[in-house]
């Protein structure tokens, strides 16, 4: 089942192609506003300099990739589309090659003669191809006409990994094989002819996280061991002088605190890592290989976790990610970081001061995060001297700018330049406290001021994970701006449980689900009570993921906060308990955490009305487990809304803008009718 690719074509320029409609008077944008493809986005630039490539879409419907000469902007890109398969991201991997990752359902029977099980789910393929979409290949894919039912399936689910570009090297690229009976074979393929010479083999079962220097050596990789059968791992580095593997970092699954080794300095001797030393936080360090010690920190915040490095191609540091309200990079390049300066300049980026209380330390201070939107470099050419600006925030939806050599910014074009950025809310970092004195972590979306001071009705909206965070900036999903533009204040609580703000936020969700846990989402209901914002009889709880979770145990414990609950792919928690006991791994690492209310078991004790969607695909939660709960609701008698969304998978990424677009307007359509929160109800389709 390979992908049929389409041909190359030509449309409208980058300036004609992504120009803003005329303006219109602010009105709350449209779930098909929010949800239908981006204009542009994953926006990239050649190593030279020379070429810009995104993904575009000029009806929201179907993805194309748009590639622009960057000395003539002014002239029509070449477009290149697929007849099959939905492209995802795109990437430069050599000056005149593109990466090309793509997305397509799959539905395959058994096939007792390969021992393979019946597929039903969506399947990415990587792709290289040209400028203009003329050659296609498939590293270390299968060539020619399949001649077997299984021989498709091989060709369907085969998907080599590249671990390095080898930016110095104009050919090749560095594979890892995945095939069945071939893992861990390593590759140098001609992406140009797709010739693999195989130069390497590891232990694909054993060894993982592959980390290459600057020249193209594999000089990093994990390995997974086990001591008295207790789950280890420990970080392997290659010795610069003898060539021989040896082991630095061993870190206990059951710890959770694993020391990361992060990649390689141009000095052979020296890497970097990253491990949490102060204040349970994540910092990033220098390294002695030959010593095995740290020889300082590189980065470390007192308030977020630090846990990358960027590289240049050469080797050369660039900056240190951390993980401060929006995610950002503290730039040691002076000439990248003074160019990062100024474009903040430039686009307006303002800041203001939060009040913060550090749950590790219980440290009272103030930081500054930007106020309505931020800038970011996601791309740069190997001299530096040309990058590509995002411009984006929680009420901005991205903006891309090329800034050349001479420092003038030229906007390539607005991701949604139809939504109108005055009907959306405002966010904001807050903190609460919970019962127990805890502070948590939230964003806080209000409503445009033309719905007045409040109290609104409020939407509590728990993320997915639980072990994961949101951030402040723009929701691609469109679900907090969609209420919000409607009159409604959405509280992302960052509950406990939650990972990238500190140890004790983290491990304090252990066993705490339907628990705790809950306790910090309710807190926050109460706390916006408070506030006079939230309208204490138009409460609901809507998540995804965990999030679905949460609002399934929302209906079943006894507080009355909450008028109603909307659960997407809200999950079991006998099956998370089952599928961690089932790994090695996570029976060590997460299945210790796991434990608490199992809302479909108590099903029954359901008060408030609840609607329950989820995707047909779905290859991470079962959509068995939403059934169960509704079986619980019917037999009980309760109140309930079902909705099955054929061919959705778990994942954003597996969406497509319909059935986005129908979330919201069918969840909208349950707040107004099964919780009469009021406002103008939707008329059915």
């Amino acid at each position: 089942m390979a992908a049929v690719l389409g041909a190359t074509a030509l449309s409208a320029g980058p300036v004609a192609a992504l120009a803003a409609p005329a303006p219109a008077p602010a009105q709350a944008p449209s779930a098909k506003d929010l949800t239908r493809y981006a204009m542009i986005s994953d926006v990239v630039l050649s190593p030279d300099g020379k070429h810009i490539a995104a993904l575009t879409s000029s009806d929201g419907v179907k993805v194309n990739i748009s590639v622009w000469r960057t000395d003539a902007l002014d002239q029509p890109p070449t477009i290149i589309g697929s007849t099959a398969m939905t492209f995802k991201s795109v990437e430069f991997v050599k000056n005149d090659r593109l990466r090309v990752m793509a997305m397509q359902t799959l539905t395959i029977g058994a096939i007792p003669e390969t021992g393979f099980d019946a597929y039903y789910g969506h399947i990415s393929k990587t792709y290289i191809t040209d400028l203009e979409g003329k050659s296609w290949i498939n590293p270390l894919g299968t060539t020619g006409v399949a001649k077997s039912e299984a021989d498709q399936v091989v060709r369907a689910l085969e998907n080599a990994e590249v671990i390095d570009d080898l930016p110095k090297d104009p050919k090749n690229v560095l594979v890892l094989d995945r095939r069945k009976g071939r893992e861990g074979d390593i590759y140098k393929v001609n992406i140009y002819t797709n010739t693999p010479s195989r130069i390497d083999h590891t232990d694909y079962f054993r060894y993982d996280g592959l980390i290459t220097n600057a020249k193209g050596e594999i000089r990093g990789r994990t390995e997974l061991g086990y001591d008295g059968g207790k789950a280890y791992f420990v970080q392997q580095i290659k010795n610069p002088t003898t060539g021989a593997w040896e082991d630095h970092f061993r870190s206990y699954a059951r710890d959770r605190n694993f020391n990361n080794l992060l990649g390689f300095s141009n000095d052979p001797n020296i890497a970097y890592v990253s491990m949490v030393v102060n204040n349970g936080k994540r910092g990033v360090y220098v390294y002695d290989i030959a010593a095995k010690k740290v020889v300082e920190p590189l980065f470390e915040h007192k308030l977020f976790d630090a846990g990358n490095v960027i590289l240049s191609n050469d080797g050369e540091l660039l900056g240190v990610g951390y993980n401060d309200a929006r995610g950002a990079i503290y730039w040691v390049n002076e000439k990248i970081g003074a160019r990062f300066k100024a474009a903040r300049t430039a686009l307006g980026v303002k800041t203001e001061a939060v009040s913060w209380t550090d749950p590790d330390t219980e440290l009272k201070t103030r930081f500054n995060t930007s106020s309505d939107f931020d800038v970011s470099i996601v791309d740069w050419s190997r001299d530096g001297e040309v990058v590509i600006v995002e411009r984006s925030g929680p009420k901005l939806p991205p903006e891309y700018y090329l800034l050349d050599k001479t420092g003038k910014l030229t906007l390539l074009g607005s991701s949604r330049p139809w939504v109108k950025t005055d009907s959306l809310g405002q966010t904001k970092l807050v903190q609460y406290i919970a019962r127990d004195g805890l502070p948590i972590p939230a964003f806080l979306t209000t409503p445009p001021a033309s719905f007045g001071p409040g109290p609104h009705p409020t939407i509590i909206h728990p993320h997915g994970g639980p072990w994961s965070r949101d951030q402040l900036d723009w929701d691609p999903a469109g679900w907090v701006q969609y209420f919000a533009s409607r009159g409604y204040v959405v509280l992302q609580p960052q509950f406990r449980g939650s990972m990238g703000w500190g140890e004790k936020l983290w491990r304090a969700g252990d066993k705490e689900w339907g628990g705790k846990m809950q306790d910090d989402k309710d807190d926050g209901a109460k706390w916006l009570i408070d506030q006079k914002l939230a309208d204490p009889t138009r409460i609901a709880m809507f998540g995804y993921s965990y999030g679905g979770y949460a609002a399934l145990a929302a209906t079943i414990r006894p507080n009355g906060i909450y008028r109603c609950a909307v659960s997407g792919a809200g999950g079991s928690l006998s099956e998370m308990k089952k599928a961690t006991g089932n790994s090695r791994i996570l029976r060590e690492r997460q299945k210790p955490s796991v434990d608490g209310l199992d809302a479909i078991q108590n099903a029954g004790e359901a008060k408030i009305p609840i609607f329950l969607y989820h995707g047909d695909r779905d290859e991470n939660v079962d959509i068995k487990d939403s059934l169960r709960f509704i079986n619980g609701l019917k037999n009980a008698g309760k109140p309930y809304k079902w909705m099955e969304i054929k061919d959705m998978g778990h994942g954003y990424i597996t969406m497509t803008p319909d059935m986005m677009e129908v979330q919201l307007t069918e969840i909208e359509r349950f707040f107004q009718k099964q919780c009469q929160f009021g406002g103008a109800v939707i008329a059915d389709e």
